[in-house]
């Protein structure tokens, strides 16, 4: 493939490029052999197809020797292309641009030998095409980076999107074929059978993840995982050697700095993921104190409860606390917090009121407003117990207030 030139006057750069452009197919099968037998990585059965590095030079070369001759209407597609297609075959940036570097080279040997051969340029001209050359080298290899950068990127962004789907599918018990769990662990690289444990962590912001460096953390102490993002909640499977891990998790979740996460009890099998999800959202909503961060669902036994019977929990619920439920929004969510963060406190007003930026008094007006719409009273143990277990199921079955038998 070469280029016609006519017998109008034309500069030595552009006679030495169509030279060359009429030797192309030698001149790329030497480029390879070089780039060949400097590069291990190119010459083994790697990523890079039988000849695929044959056509990226070829058409590289080209697009330079093109460029040397002055054509009309190139752009810098030939290196982009490169770029892409190496970032989709998963070769590393630095192996891909040290090729370029090797083929410019070769290619300027080449022309400095050719142009001496046939006498196509002189010594001065050859220095000015050495300049233009290797500015076409930077800008060739410019667009080649951002390029595979930007491919990169994506593909990051896809195989995310990809593996954030087959974490649902884990979660969601495989959305009716039990089958397809076992072919998303596959793919998770996640077994089967082992011990797990889900962790919710709700996120500091709308789709922030809350623990952005918690998979190879975790990997350091042995443990995998694989993990999906959504508005609200940043939600992992781990896998782990043994029960007595979930303390190291537990112990690892506090040292990421993490605002409030729930982890689910220990289970043996992938297809139970979807109800070790619910414990571990219950355990995301009902911290045993103000100030604990992670918390483990088998560390609070009333929450358990809920969770193993939400009818009756939400039907306890509705009965207490249904006058409670009826207000409108901020005056509910007031009370029930202030009457959380009471109990949570072993009932102490002055500490309740601390936590809640407030007046003692403030806290205590609330109560009572509490024991007035409830019919019970805080100062009567039986009472106590009933409020405190109405609170559980109203925190952690929030969307059940009405009665499940009506």
């Amino acid at each position: 493939m070469g280029t016609r030139l006519t017998d109008a006057p034309v500069d030595s750069a552009a006679r030495l490029a169509g030279h060359l452009l009429d030797r192309l197919a030698v001149l790329t099968e030497e480029t390879v052999r070089r780039i060949r037998d400097t590069m291990a990585v190119y010459r083994s059965a790697g990523p890079l197809p039988a000849g695929d590095l044959a056509e990226s030079v070829r058409s590289n070369l080209e697009f330079t020797l093109r460029r040397l001759a002055h054509e009309d209407g190139l752009c810098l597609e030939a290196p982009r292309r490169t770029g892409r297609l190496r970032a989709e075959q998963g070769v590393p940036a630095a192996t891909v641009q040290s090729a370029f570097r090797i083929g410019f080279a070769h290619l300027w040997e080449t022309m400095a030998a050719e142009s001496l051969r046939h006498g196509l340029a002189t010594s001065e001209e050859l220095v000015q095409m050495a300049t233009d050359v290797w500015r076409f080298n930077e800008e060739s290899t410019t667009a080649m980076m951002n390029a595979f950068n930007e491919t990169t990127a994506l593909l990051m962004v896809r195989r995310d999107q990809e593996r954030s789907a087959l974490v649902d599918v884990v979660l969601r018990g495989g959305m009716g074929n039990p089958g397809s769990v076992l072919e998303a662990a596959d793919m998770l690289t996640l077994p089967y059978d082992g011990t797990f444990a889900v962790v919710v962590a709700h996120a500091p912001g709308l789709a922030r993840q809350a623990l952005p460096d918690i998979e190879p953390t975790l990997r350091e102490h042995d443990m995998g995982s694989a993990w999906r993002l959504t508005p609200d909640a940043h939600i992992g499977i781990v896998s782990m050697r043994a029960a007595a891990a979930i303390d190291l998790l537990v112990d690892t979740l506090r040292s990421q700095t993490v605002r409030r996460a729930g982890v689910s009890p220990c289970y043996t099998r992938l297809d139970q993921t979807p109800q070790a999800l619910h414990l571990a959202q219950v355990a995301l909503a009902s911290s045993a104190r103000p100030d604990e961060t992670v918390t483990l669902f088998d560390a609070n036994p009333l929450p358990m409860l809920v969770a193993s019977a939400p009818s009756t929990a939400s039907r306890i619920g509705n009965q207490v606390l249904g006058a409670v439920m009826e207000l409108p929004e901020g005056q509910r969510e007031q009370l029930l917090t202030t009457m959380s963060t009471w109990f949570a406190v072993d009932g102490s007003a002055d500490k309740a009121a601390k936590l809640l930026y407030c007046h003692p008094n403030t806290i205590r007006y609330r109560l009572r407003r509490i024991e007035q719409l409830s019919g019970r009273s805080l100062e009567r143990r039986l009472d106590s117990a009933e409020l405190y277990i109405a609170l559980q199921a109203v925190l952690h079955l929030p969307e059940v207030v009405r009665d499940p038998l009506e």
